[in-house]
């Protein structure tokens, strides 16, 4: 604009002085000094004719009235905005009165059709734990669900316009409340969970101590009923490889510094016949075990300290077997049907066979009295089982193999009163030593 108004000016100048009014005439050869003045003081010294926009545009007026037009139209439009406005804030008003309703009702009603179908789901609930969690899974997706569905209602409906503060804290306020409700809904829940495991493992406890009294029961009646000839003539059976069949004999052993054990069994299991019998102590679940496990040999354990024996009794028929053991030196020795096959030394020398333990039949201790293992319990049967506090003579151990004697142990003797049977583990009379000897 400056330079058009130097440009105006000059033109000016060079009409003055070419006018025919002009008082003088500049001399030839004289020059004109332009000077840019601002537009202010053109049109103050000098008037400007008006001059044609470039480009077909508008004049100042009619330039003045589309814009007032522009301006028009532009408050209409925000009318209509606000309008809008107005109305989704109306609309949201309304949800949110449904949501909390009079008192609740409203709200509880719509729970009920969502979540229910017509069942207040969160005062009724099962009684069962995993059903209990499966609806309290339900009820809380379903909030989930209709809070994330008026967050969006209310970013689509409002996205540009900020809600009024009353509105916003009352919308806050109430989801705080729902949010609340829900915390102490899911507390009670968990509340229930815990009670209801607790009355299940009551009546499990409950049932179990039934079951014991009953077994209890049936054990005492099994043993008034006995249809032993003589206290000695029965046999221990046990058909299953398991952990819960067992016998268990009631007296336990003193101090031993030599000790003889002899018993008849009867086996076919494979692999290996198992744990005939086994003595634990505090302190060692292993003092004496006798045990055939997989397909290693039958081996002696004292003190933890292991000997294999030269025994060979899984073929189904009935074996008289004994073992001889003495701290000095730690020799052993091993009879099967009134021969020895085996002896040895240096098993656990020196040790004294420690009182007061636990002595089972058919199972191998990993504590005292307990901890059996399938896999190492024996099975068959078994019958004659005498412990002696000393090593007996050889002749000895082949007169009671042939049945010639009948020799009970002095420290634990075979008698019915003596021993007693759990899991399922039965007692039968057992046949006759000459009956054995038949099955040799």
């Amino acid at each position: 604009m400056l330079l058009v108004a130097a440009g105006l000016l000059l033109a000016v100048a060079a009409g003055g002085r070419g006018s025919p009014g002009g008082d003088q005439e500049s001399p030839p050869g004289s020059r004109f000094v332009c000077t840019s003045l601002p537009l202010e003081a053109a049109g103050a010294g000098c008037p400007l004719p008006p001059v044609p926009m470039q480009g077909g545009a508008l004049p100042p007026e009619e330039e003045l009235k589309a814009t007032v037009l522009q301006l028009r139209e532009t408050v209409l439009q925000q009318k209509e905005t606000i309008g809008s406005q107005r109305e989704a804030i109306r609309e949201l008003t309304g949800k949110l009165s449904r949501c909390e309703g009079a008192d609740g009702k409203a709200a509880a009603g719509a729970w009920k059709n969502e979540v229910g179908k017509g069942k207040d789901t969160m005062g009724d609930l099962p009684r069962d734990p995993a059903q209990v969690i499966e609806q309290l899974s339900r009820t809380m997706q379903s909030l989930k669900d209709r809070l994330e569905s008026l967050e969006h209602q209310l970013r689509a409906n409002v996205s540009s316009a900020a809600l009024p503060g009353d509105l916003r804290e009352m919308l806050q306020r109430r989801l705080g409340d729902l949010e609340r409700q829900l915390l102490s809904k899911v507390a009670e829940l968990e509340d229930e969970k815990s009670l209801l495991h607790n009355e299940t493992s009551a009546h499990r406890q409950k049932t179990e101590t039934a079951l014991n009294a009953l077994l209890e029961r049936v054990s005492e009646l099994e043993k008034g009923n006995s249809a032993f000839k003589s206290p000695d003539e029965f046999k221990v059976s046990l058909p299953l490889r398991t952990n819960y069949l067992y016998g268990k004999i009631k007296k336990t052993l003193p101090e031993l510094y030599a000790f003889t054990v002899c018993l008849w069994l009867r086996s076919s299991a494979s692999p290996g016949i198992g744990t005939p019998f086994s003595y634990a102590v505090p302190g060692q679940a292993n003092e004496i075990v006798l045990i055939e496990w997989g397909n290693n040999p039958i081996e002696l354990l004292i003190n933890d300290k292991v000997a294999q024996l030269p025994l060979f009794v899984s073929d189904g028929k009935w074996h008289h077997i004994c073992i001889t053991w003495t701290t000095r030196d730690g020799m052993w020795e091993a009879f099967q049907d009134g021969e020895k096959l085996g002896t040895g030394e240096n098993l656990a020398p020196w040790h004294p066979i420690k009182p007061g333990g636990v002595l089972i039949l058919g199972q191998e201790q990993d504590t005292v009295g307990g901890r059996f293992d399938a896999t190492q319990a024996f099975v068959g049967e078994m019958s004659q089982f005498n412990i002696w506090d000393r090593v007996l003579k050889a002749e000895d151990i082949m007169n009671i193999a042939n049945c010639s004697i009948n020799m009970p142990g002095n420290i634990i003797p075979w008698v019915d009163n003596n021993v007693d049977v759990f899991g399922g583990a039965t007692k039968w009379p057992v046949e006759t030593c000459e009956e054995r000897l038949l099955d040799l």
